[in-house]
């Protein structure tokens, strides 16, 4: 009798981890999230590793093999190939390219100004209680913003950009946020 209630309690507990690791439509199950590390490191490594990209200027982000590369580009054809490059790496199954071309050369305050919009974009997407403030990736260039990355949805998505919007100095957003979806 008490062998068999220790293996029914070791069998619930096997199932209550089962259930704690298995994967819903927006999150990921632990091997996911380890692929998606990786081939988020690939990529990045490849882009260092190319000639014709930026990976400074590059932010990738992975979610279930989408691969989705937010930033900006000196060029179409930069932008082209750092896509050409994130499709290159395997366990890739999509490229969301949403590289903005921006040849322009900048000063170092106009540079540092859009830092400082950055850092306060950030800041405010993690305090607002709506958006994963940590799924969202902002780059900035002459006050526009660019807002990366996936989160669970259309609402999280729809609030990044109206915080984004209402930091000082943001002259426009582009909202490329994606919603993550069951793969």
């Amino acid at each position: 009798m008490k062998l068999r209630k220790m293996t029914t309690i070791a069998a619930s507990a096997l199932l209550v981890a089962l259930a704690a690791c298995t994967p819903t439509r927006t999150t990921k199950s632990a091997g996911e999230g380890l692929d998606d590390g990786v081939i988020t490191t690939r990529v990045k490594a490849e882009l260092a590793r190319n000639d014709r990209t930026s990976a400074l200027r590059t932010n990738v982000e992975t979610f279930r093999g989408t691969v989705q590369l937010n930033g900006f580009a000196n060029s179409t054809e930069e932008k082209a190939e750092a896509g050409r490059v994130a499709r290159s790496v395997p366990g890739v199954k999509r490229v969301d390219n949403n590289l903005k071309v921006d040849a322009s050369r900048r000063s170092a305050g106009e540079f540092v100004d859009d830092k400082v919009i950055v850092t306060k974009v950030k800041a405010d997407l993690i305090a607002d209680p709506v958006v994963a403030g940590h799924e969202v990736t902002v780059e900035a260039h002459d006050g526009v913003v660019l807002l990366g990355g996936f989160v669970d949805s259309a609402d999280q998505k729809a609030q990044a950009e109206r915080v984004a919007s209402a930091v000082g100095g943001v002259k426009s957003v582009d909202n490329q946020i994606s919603i993550k979806t069951r793969s």
